[in-house]
C-alpha cells in the first residue's frame, strides 16, 4: 500500500485550527489523509470538527482512526456510565451539541462516525495508531494480541524504549508533546494543539514519506 500519506495529529475539538491546516494540506489532496484520533473532549467545538470531517471526507482519500477519547464515548454509549469520559473532558463534547447529559441525543450520523473509527492502518513502511505500539514485540504480534488492542488506544511505554523490534515505522499521537516526536522507527504527531502552555497549542500533520511537518498555530 503506498506510503503517501498526511498524517493528522490529536485535534481534541479545535475545528478552527483543523480547517486551517485542512487549507495547508491542499498541496496533497491526493495523499491518504490518515486522523490519528481524539477529535473531541477538552476544546470548544468537538461536533464542528466531526460536521467538517464528515463534509470534507469526500474531497480526498480518508482514513479516521479511533482515539481513547471516542473510545470512552463508545463506552459511555454502550454501557450508560460516562463517569470516566466526563472525567477525561467529555463534559465539553456534550457542550458543543447542546446535550445536558444524555449522550443516546447524539445525531445518529455522528455516533456512526465514531463507532466506524478503525484501530489501526499500514502502509508499506507505516503503522498508524491513536498512540502507539507495544515496544517488547513485533507489529504482526501485537495485531493478534488482545492487550495490544487496548495499548493501541491507551499506551506509551514505547516513548521510553530505546529500540524496538517494529517492522515499520509507527507513527501516532495520544501523548503531547512541545514538539513532534522524532526517534528510531517512531513519529509522534500530538503537540497539544488545545492547550495553552509554553510550546503546545499546535496541531500538526506529518507528510509521508518525507517526514515534512506542518503544523497550525491554534486558532481555538
Amino acid at each position: 500500500m503506498s506510503d503517501k500519506v498526511v498524517a493528522i495529529g490529536d485535534i481534541h475539538g479545535c475545528s478552527k485550527s483543523l480547517q486551517a491546516l485542512w487549507k495547508k494540506l491542499e498541496p496533497y489532496s491526493d495523499f491518504t489523509h490518515v486522523f490519528i484520533g481524539d477529535y473531541i473532549d477538552r476544546g470548544p467545538d468537538s461536533k464542528g470538527v466531526v460536521d467538517f470531517l464528515l463534509e470534507v471526507q469526500d474531497e480526498r482519500p480518508t482514513v479516521f482512526l479511533e482515539g481513547n477519547h471516542e473510545s470512552m464515548l463508545l463506552n459511555a454509549f454502550k454501557t450508560g456510565d460516562a463517569r470516566n469520559w466526563m472525567l477525561n473532558g467529555g463534559q465539553t463534547t456534550l457542550d458543543s451539541y447542546g446535550i445536558k447529559d444524555d449522550i443516546s441525543d447524539l445525531p445518529d450520523e455522528h455516533l456512526e462516525f465514531y463507532i466506524h473509527t478503525k484501530l489501526i492502518y499500514e502502509t508499506d513502511s507505516y503503522f498508524f495508531s491513536h498512540a502507539g505500539a507495544p515496544p517488547h514485540q513485533t507489529l504482526a504480534e501485537s495485531k493478534s494480541s488482545p492487550e495490544a488492542q487496548e495499548y493501541f488506544l491507551w499506551g506509551r511505554e514505547h516513548l521510553n524504549a530505546f529500540d524496538t523490534p517494529w517492522e515499520k515505522t509507527a507513527v501516532f499521537g495520544h501523548t503531547p508533546r512541545a514538539h513532534p516526536i522524532r526517534k528510531n522507527n517512531m513519529i509522534g504527531i500530538d503537540t497539544g494543539c488545545v492547550f495553552d502552555k509554553l510550546g503546545y497549542g499546535k496541531l500538526t500533520a506529518v507528510v509521508l514519506p518525507e517526514e515534512n511537518f506542518i503544523q497550525q498555530i491554534s486558532l481555538d
